[in-house]
């Protein structure tokens, strides 16, 4: 069984709303030279066809602009067995708190995802206090991108990404999960190059799980570290039970991004002894932190 923690919903409200000048989601698409998404109904069928077709059991999808939750909620909602929610919020804007009901009261989002080299905050700022809280009261997950932040569509649309990645230290986002001791926390990448402060951030703080997803290039900043190399040392760090598959997928006509579980599952098979442990990794703990 293969459940994916990590795959972008990029709808046509997303792609409306990161170029709002261009003429809508078609024309955006075709700029890209994406396959138009259509409605968030066609979309969330598409990704099941090509879930099934790679036979990936369930995955989690990424609403990956504030604002947009709404779309992957009626995506999860013709398959609730089969998609979770995650949403993007931005707790520095003056509607925070709206966002926040709205995500996990109205929409039923499982996770809130936030980027704070994006938004211009720091994770241990008061502001993710209030994201705790609001996740420990709904039971859902926080998502924090750490590390290094590029964001491809952005630069395919001429879009600035002034990100200050400063933001985005997993220490100080240790700092604030150790208060919510039930709130599970996800950093994905292994902290996209903080890979030394995510491992230091795990080991202090029992409810930070990693994700494993995309191609991981960020290894580039650590010389001569592989990517099995740091598979083997989150293994002994966080263990098997707080190591999440991820791919990463985002837009068609690519889709599900096969050669990323492929590449992590010959490195899984080389440095996890038991089959137990290996299948935590690929599917298991993502039904225990999202039970269907």
């Amino acid at each position: 069984m293969i459940n994916d923690t990590h795959v972008h919903f990029f709808s046509s409200r997303f792609l409306e709303l990161m170029a709002p000048e261009a003429g809508g989601a078609d024309a955006v698409a075709r700029r890209l030279e994406w396959d138009a998404p259509g409605t968030a109904t066609e979309l969330g069928d598409r990704w099941i066809a090509e879930l099934d077709r790679h036979g990936v059991s369930r995955a989690a999808l990424i609403a990956s602009v504030p604002g947009d939750a709404a779309s992957v909620a009626e995506a999860v909602a013709h398959h609730p067995h089969r998609l979770v929610g995650f949403f993007m919020h931005n707790p520095a804007v003056p509607t925070a708190d709206v966002g926040l009901t709205r995500g996990l009261k109205d929409l039923g989002m499982r996770a809130i995802c936030l980027f704070p080299a994006m938004h211009g905050y720091a994770l241990d700022d008061p502001i993710v206090d209030g994201v705790f809280r609001a996740a420990a009261s709904s039971g859902a997950a926080v998502f924090a991108h750490c590390g290094v932040l590029t964001v491809g569509v952005r630069r395919k649309l001429g879009l600035p990404s002034r990100f200050d990645l400063r933001l985005g230290d997993p220490l100080a986002l240790a700092k604030t999960a150790l208060a919510y001791p039930d709130v599970p926390v996800i950093i994905p990448h292994f902290g996209a190059g903080f890979f030394r402060e995510a491992l230091m951030a795990a080991d202090q703080c029992p409810t930070i799980h990693f994700d494993s997803s995309s191609s991981n290039s960020w290894i580039r900043y650590h010389p001569g570290l592989t990517l099995p190399d740091a598979f083997k040392q989150a293994l002994a760090v966080a263990g098997p039970s707080r190591i999440l598959f991820g791919t990463d997928s985002s837009f068609f006509p690519r889709g599900w991004q096969r050669p990323i579980y492929e590449e992590q599952n010959r490195i899984l098979e080389s440095l996890v002894a038991s089959d137990t442990d290996r299948e935590a990794i690929v599917a298991e703990n993502f039904d225990r932190l999202f039970p269907a």
